[in-house]
């Protein structure tokens, strides 16, 4: 079907779209508890793929009075994303807009509630601080969608302007540090393959262990997720091999943290008999024993300049999409040695 201008678009349009009467999508907008949710999925599809918003609230949008921003988080309780979110709030608030936070992992129904708040419009934009989305952004959809902005990952097949830094050389430069002080056995404990950021991250490790002719031993990378008990997990798995590493290299700071904890709970001295090295530099990392070396994110700068370029979309003006490449530093701490003789 001939995708209709959200200006013309008709209740009558979403119910043939969605196969039910016009009673029973303004039933769907108006209480959707009172339907059952394949009626409320075919309507809520309908809504987007027709561009129609509910008639009371034409006026707000021709006014662009909401106001409000929505940030679409992966996980709020993980710490990485303080930094950026306070880097989009500071900046919405200088321009008058509110910003919502939409938590992927633990709000309940939240592809409902991220749903709703498309359909009636109660939103200007939109920022996702990970590629994990609970909706469709595919470039068909995206058509009757706000603008939208994706900070941190980097997925091209979506087509969004985006900020982030590049994941591969700073996975590189942090291996290759412990490659410079004189370590032979490195292991990863990386993040969700899911994620594409963990997945260029992978490859930085791994090109600098070919760059250098060290053989890549499967049994040293173990695939973890962004929390301290997967560090914890993770560590004690290489630390109880026949020959353990000297080195680890974490995708994340809570998990190079998870790992440290476990070390030393199994008796190991740090860095002395194991170095490690994080990645994003979250505030705990300079305050762990020892403090951790790690590859700095410029969080805020992310989420600052992420909203710029939302901000610019809502004003009018055109965006091209793809890559704003922000650097990243390595920064060395107490946490990495040369290995023991």
């Amino acid at each position: 079907m001939e995708k209709k201008n959200c200006a013309l678009a008709t209740m009558k349009d979403v119910a043939k779209v969605a196969g039910v009467s016009t009673a029973t999508v303004s039933r769907t907008l108006m209480n959707p508890d009172k339907v059952s949710s394949h009626t409320r999925q075919k309507v809520e599809n309908a809504v987007l793929e027709v561009g129609y918003y509910p008639h009371n609230l034409a006026k707000n949008l021709r006014r662009n009075e909401s106001r409000a921003i929505l940030v679409i988080v992966p996980n709020i309780s993980d710490p990485f994303f303080n930094e950026s979110i306070r880097g989009i709030e500071e900046t919405a608030a200088k321009h008058g807009y509110l910003v919502l936070i939409g938590d992927c992992k633990h709000q309940q129904q939240q592809e409902h509630a991220f749903i709703n708040l498309l359909i009636t419009k109660r939103i200007d934009g939109m920022i996702l601080l990970g590629s994990n989305v609970p909706f469709d952004v595919s470039k068909e959809e995206q058509k009757n969608m706000p603008p939208m902005v994706m900070a941190n990952e980097f997925a091209p097949e979506l087509g969004l302007p985006t900020v982030h830094i590049d994941n591969l050389t700073s996975a590189f430069n942090a291996t290759h540090h412990l490659q410079k002080i004189g370590h032979k056995r490195i292991a990863c404990i990386t993040g969700p393959d899911t994620m594409p950021l963990c997945q260029y991250r992978l490859q930085g490790y791994i090109q600098a262990l070919r760059r250098t002719s060290i053989p890549i031993r499967d049994e040293y990378i173990v695939k973890g997720d962004f929390t301290h008990e997967s560090g914890a997990e993770s560590a004690e798995i290489l630390l109880t091999l026949p020959e353990p590493p000297s080195a680890i290299f974490c995708h994340s700071d809570v998990i190079a943290i998870g790992a440290m904890w476990q070390a030393k709970k199994m008796g190991l001295k740090l860095p002395e008999d194991l170095s490690i090295v994080g990645f994003d530099n979250i505030n705990m990392a300079q305050y762990s024993a020892p403090p951790l070396t790690t590859v700095a994110q410029p969080c805020y700068e992310i989420g600052h300049n992420s909203m710029l370029l939302l901000l610019e979309q809502l004003q009018g003006r055109m965006v091209s999409k793809g890559s704003r490449l922000l650097d990243a530093e390595l920064l060395i701490r107490e946490s990495t040695c040369s290995p023991k003789s």
